[in-house]
């Protein structure tokens, strides 16, 4: 899904190892058919970041019960991630570490009712890397967040996916204009390891 994405840069950075993140959203079993053409990319991107010293974080989206479901119940109806379930674990593909922090969040932001931002400034972090599902929502919501929280962002164009080409798009051209520098797997290894 990452086309043509250059046309939306209007900046252009690498992302600084020693003081970045990478975080991998959602990708879970729920979300396989959307995640899974982008497996060899956000692979990459992980492996990328490992080689590099980058921390990598992963997030999961669950529900534990109706009282978590909040406004995502009434949208999406019966089609919640439910805690416990095959469908909230994480994809095997992705090769989580079990050193590897796992937040838990019910909603479409990382940060919302997590303890994400707190960490990250525990850790020295000032950059994240954003990956993950679905581009459009919590991808999208939780680069926003850390951009308004005073993170600096690089969203991946090729290491994000969605339900659609166009939603994808639409998110890439909103991330540049003000949120995020779009970066995609070549680009974070040329800027690490060249």
């Amino acid at each position: 899904m990452a086309s043509s994405y250059k046309r939306y840069q209007i900046r252009k950075r690498n992302p600084n190892p020693k003081t970045s993140v990478l975080l991998v959203i959602d990708m879970q079993n729920h979300f396989s058919s959307i995640a899974k053409p982008i497996i060899p990319s956000i692979t990459t991107t992980i492996n990328t970041c490992r080689r590099a010293s980058i921390p990598v974080i992963f997030t999961r989206h669950c529900h534990k019960s109706p009282a978590d479901h909040a406004m995502l119940g009434e949208w999406w109806g019966n089609d919640l991630i439910i805690d416990g379930t095959p469908d909230s674990e994480l994809m095997p593909e992705i090769g989580r570490r079990e050193e590897e922090l796992v937040v838990e969040k019910n909603t479409y932001s990382g940060f919302r009712g997590t303890q994400l931002e707190d960490r990250l400034k525990d850790m020295g972090v000032e950059e994240v890397i954003v990956t993950g599902v679905m581009t459009n929502l919590c991808c999208e919501t939780t680069a926003r967040e850390a951009f308004v929280r005073g993170f600096r962002v690089f969203f991946s164009t090729d290491a994000t996916a969605t339900s659609s080409e166009e939603l994808h798009q639409a998110t890439l051209m909103n991330m540049a204009y003000g949120f995020a520098y779009l970066v995609d797997c070549k680009t974070l290894q040329t800027a690490f390891f060249s």
